[in-house]
């Protein structure tokens, strides 16, 4: 027979009514999404084509991490600079200040790239890696497609302005999302607030971190500016208050008054709207479901990822779980079976599905046990 088994949160409820208000911001377009749950909490024209300016430079940063992370560059591998990287710091373009045939550490490369926003360690960076910019540039935009970002293209590593480096703010949160999961710690330097160069030729020269939102009491750590005179200000943040982070994307903002004062505003939207709810942890046993004609009376079982539903502030009363399962279960049962289905309800629509699974393994009885067990149930309808 079906059996659901019901799955009780225990939330502590809020019940302040909280009033809503058209929300908007400043900006050309914009997303904002809560990190754990995934879900997308505001957008404006969220696919329209954007120039992402130095909101690029993440992934160059990703594709150095993804090969320190493969073995195959160190932090401590040293580049020679060629008078291609070297022009950008002589253009008026923001620059870490290489020198011609200087041999810079992958290390202080991205610090150069994520911190100071310089356009010549971008280049100096790419070169290194792939031969020239042009190829490391096929590399972004392939990292790209595989990661779902698909109405994106990259023409170079440092955003500066070209009509074929484009993107859209919804592909640049999946650009971040990317980041912060895969890399967490290289994401550490994205909310460094200065580098210093010992740059040759010339006293160290010490750069602040463009991100505005670094430098109010506000819980940001990252992620990555941008300005270009078609585009105006950008800006990638993200905000980590106790263990939930929010991410924003923004593009068109007017002024870098407005990049600022829009982002802290989006994102305190969605601090102040909306609650975090972690109703299963994965790995963990959330029920014991009937076995039949099993060694066990009961099997554990558990979901194999963390899920986390975003839901509007003074409105956990209305989330619900339950467990849908044929049952009682025959024995033998095998770890990773899957046994049932999980649902998630809010306000009683179903908004997930997840595949309940056994967490451990059940044997069946010997013949003589079955009979016995058989007998029961005629008799007493006992299994």
């Amino acid at each position: 027979m079906i059996k659901k088994f019901s799955i009780l949160l225990l939330l502590s409820l809020t019940m302040t009514s909280v009033s809503y208000a058209k929300f908007d911001i400043k900006a050309s377009t914009a997303i904002l999404q809560d990190y754990s749950s995934g879900e997308i909490l505001f957008e404006k024209d969220a696919d329209r084509e954007i120039y992402p300016a130095s909101m690029t430079k993440i992934m160059t940063s990703i594709i150095a991490f993804e090969l320190i992370e493969k073995g195959d560059l160190s932090l401590d591998d040293k580049f020679l600079i060629s008078e291609n990287a070297w022009r950008l710091s002589q253009s008026g373009y923001s620059s870490m200040f290489i020198m011609v045939n200087d041999e810079v550490t992958v290390e202080d490369l991205l610090k150069g790239i994520i911190i100071a926003s310089g356009n010549d360690a971008c280049v100096a960076l790419a070169e290194g890696i792939a031969g020239t910019e042009e190829e490391f540039a096929v590399l972004m935009t392939s990292k790209a497609k595989e990661l779902g970002m698909i109405n994106t293209n990259f023409s170079n590593s440092s955003g500066i302005n070209d009509p074929e480096n484009y993107s859209t703010v919804r592909d640049i949160l999946i650009m971040s999302n990317y980041l912060i999961k895969n890399y967490p710690k290289f994401y550490e330097y994205y909310k460094i607030k200065n580098f210093t160069w010992d740059r040759t030729g010339g006293d160290p020269i010490t750069q602040g971190n463009r991100n505005p939102l670094l430098y109010k009491n506000f819980g940001a750590d990252g992620i990555k500016t941008g300005y270009l005179a078609v585009e105006r200000y950008s800006l990638a943040a993200s905000v980590k208050r106790k263990n939930r982070r929010l991410i924003g994307i923004g593009s068109g903002f007017k002024t870098k008054k407005d990049r600022s004062r829009e982002s802290a505003k989006l994102l305190t939207y969605g601090i102040t709207n909306f609650d975090l709810i972690e109703v299963i942890k994965k790995n963990t046993v959330i029920a014991e479901l009937d076995v039949w004609l099993g060694n066990k009376n009961k099997v554990k079982t558990y979901i194999n990822q963390d899920i986390y539903k975003t839901i509007p502030k003074a409105r956990k009363r209305y989330l619900k779980v339950s467990i849908d399962y044929q049952g009682p279960i025959e024995a033998p049962i095998k770890k990773n079976d899957i046994l049932g289905t999980l649902r998630v309800f809010y306000k009683d629509d179903l908004i997930n599905e997840y595949k309940v699974l056994a967490f451990e393994d059940i044997n069946k009885v010997n013949i003589f046990s079955r009979l016995i067990k058989s007998i029961n149930y005629l008799i007493w309808g006992d299994v």
